[in-house]
């Protein structure tokens, strides 16, 4: 069966390399056009396209997905199928090309999370239970019918990095399931409107600077979530002297604060904490603008609050 695989970030990379180990004919790598990146502005190729390359795949970097030499080359590819993983929205004429359709990868349990960021609004919001789907592109995004699904437990006390890795590679395996399955005919369609029916739908939109900003007057434990949920990126902050501190990790009491929200309580060598609606959010990894990235004893020791 002749696949064209299509994604950009690292968590992409996983999937397609899973899918070459279990034998599948690779015919074409869609991914995104190289760009300038860093104070140097040298080109950046994708994490995808690094890895096509090295095993000598097939390389489509279009523009837009609409061009019509893309579309006659893609074509050309006689693709059975096409393998989505963290790329972009598809025009029908690109999801409806191959014969067998088009599946993606999500990182939530569809229907909860479609959207931009699962990652991290599932943590944001305090989930215990997370997964990935893997489903046939339609119209609307992240709505098409669903093939697979495998769940994760969550701790509570995972960061948007640990997550990542755990559902990049929980994805692979259920990938290389999905499409084996399709190969064989054997695998179940699941439409999501039986699944949304009567269930309070939680969206995973794409995250924007004012999300990350800390409104301290919310409780300890919400606050917490919003730190691990943005850990390592984008990441959640708060001001400090006038400058904008990043938080990476934290943990959280609940007790009487005595103070207001948002102010702070320190020994200047060991802890910080900032008062919340119910309690304190304690810092233990933070980097403060202009400086790097520290846990909370260097910080104190080069800082005057």
């Amino acid at each position: 069966m002749r696949i064209v695989f299509m994604g950009t970030p690292e968590f992409a990379v996983a999937s397609l390399d899973a899918l070459i180990d279990s034998g599948a004919e690779i015919v074409g790598v869609v991914t995104a056009p190289d760009k300038p990146a860093g104070r140097g502005q040298k080109v950046s190729e994708s994490a995808v396209k690094q890895y096509a390359v090295a095993h000598a795949l097939k390389v489509l970097q279009p523009e837009k997905l609409k061009n019509e030499q893309f579309l006659a080359e893609l074509r050309s590819l006689k693709a059975d199928l096409q393998v989505v993983v963290a790329f972009r929205m598809l025009p029908e004429v690109v999801w409806n090309m191959p014969p067998k359709g088009t599946i993606n990868l999500h990182a939530s349990l569809l229907p909860q999370y479609r959207g931009a960021a699962p990652i991290n609004w599932v943590l944001i919001n305090g989930e215990r239970e997370s997964g990935v789907t893997t489903f046939f592109l339609k119209h609307d995004i992240d709505t098409g019918d669903i093939l697979f699904t495998e769940k994760v437990t969550l701790t509570g006390k995972e960061t948007a990095g640990d997550l990542h890795d755990r559902l990049m590679n929980k994805g692979a395996g259920l990938l290389v399931k999905t499409v084996k399955g399709i190969e064989s005919g054997r695998y179940k369609e699941l439409p999501q409107a039986q699944l949304v029916e009567g269930a309070e739908l939680k969206h995973a939109p794409k995250i924007f600077k004012d999300d990350c900003k800390i409104d301290w007057t919310k409780p300890a434990q919400n606050i917490y979530n919003l730190i691990r949920g943005l850990s390592p990126y984008p990441t959640a902050f708060t001001t400090l002297n006038d400058k904008i501190l990043k938080i990476f990790v934290a943990d959280f009491e609940i007790t009487e604060p005595g103070i207001s929200p948002g102010g702070f309580l320190t020994d200047n060598k060991t802890f910080l904490k900032f008062a919340a609606a119910d309690g304190f959010v304690s810092l233990t990894d933070v980097q403060l603008e202009g400086k790097k990235r520290m846990g909370i004893e260097e910080f104190l020791r080069g800082v005057r609050l």
